[in-house]
């Protein structure tokens, strides 16, 4: 999740990605995107399974914030918001 083009992110896991942007939308996600305004849907991706995810979650963390800009620059290089591509 970001609030604009190479601005404040936000990654987290969740088994039912299109309602989690939703509740993120609605400012009942979490905290931080409700503080910072994060709710444009830049970069998401599938797992095996959830310790996967987690796992992988925990370690994008720990990235500099230019390894993740570069990852969802990859993808998506314009920041556009995926949500609307979801469903």
């Amino acid at each position: 999740m970001a609030n604009r083009y190479r601005g404040t992110l936000y990654v987290g896991v969740t088994a039912d990605l299109s309602s989690r942007i939703y509740q993120h939308r609605e400012g009942g996600g979490s905290e931080f995107c409700a503080k910072y305004g994060l709710h444009r849907l830049v970069w998401a991706e599938r797992g095996d399974t959830i310790d996967d995810c987690i796992t992988h979650e925990k370690r994008l963390k720990r990235w500099r914030r230019e390894w993740k800009f570069a990852l969802i620059e990859k993808g998506n290089p314009e920041w556009l918001d995926l949500y609307d591509n979801l469903v």
